[in-house]
């Protein structure tokens, strides 16, 4: 992926982010930046700093892609009710709003919550090559 692609990437995901209202320090904790980066270092990203490589944060950014898509999905006539999803309470989540799962729990949460969401993805995880009847 060149430079501006990255750059385009990172905005992308904080703006996201932003949407669901997650605050500079979980953004970091959810996207497991480095050790040692500040919640400043979001605004940087936001102005155009690209995340750093590496696989932890690239497996995040693909699992809240597939979030944020299926939740597209879910809510095609409202974009706004996906962000009011990602905060409500859920049983699913031990009666925690998904956020709030995906904080606590780290990438198990960020998984769970894309299980949830995307039945192709589910699939895909569980190994099954078989079609449901």
């Amino acid at each position: 992926m060149n430079l501006e692609d990255r750059i385009a990437l990172t905005r992308a995901i904080v703006g996201l982010l932003d949407s669901w209202g997650i605050a500079a320090a979980d953004q970091i904790a959810l996207l497991a930046l480095p050790a040692g980066t500040r919640p400043g270092a979001v605004r940087q990203y936001r102005q155009g700093t690209p995340f750093p490589e590496g696989e932890p944060v690239m497996e995040r950014i693909e699992h809240l892609i597939g979030i944020a898509d299926a939740l597209r999905t879910s809510y095609p006539r409202n974009a706004h009710m996906g962000n009011i999803w990602m905060n409500k309470m859920n049983h699913r989540f031990d009666n925690r709003s998904p956020l709030a799962a995906m904080l606590e729990d780290g990438l198990g949460g960020i998984v769970a919550v894309r299980t949830h969401l995307d039945c192709a993805y589910d699939w895909h995880i569980s190994g099954s090559d078989e079609k449901p009847k």
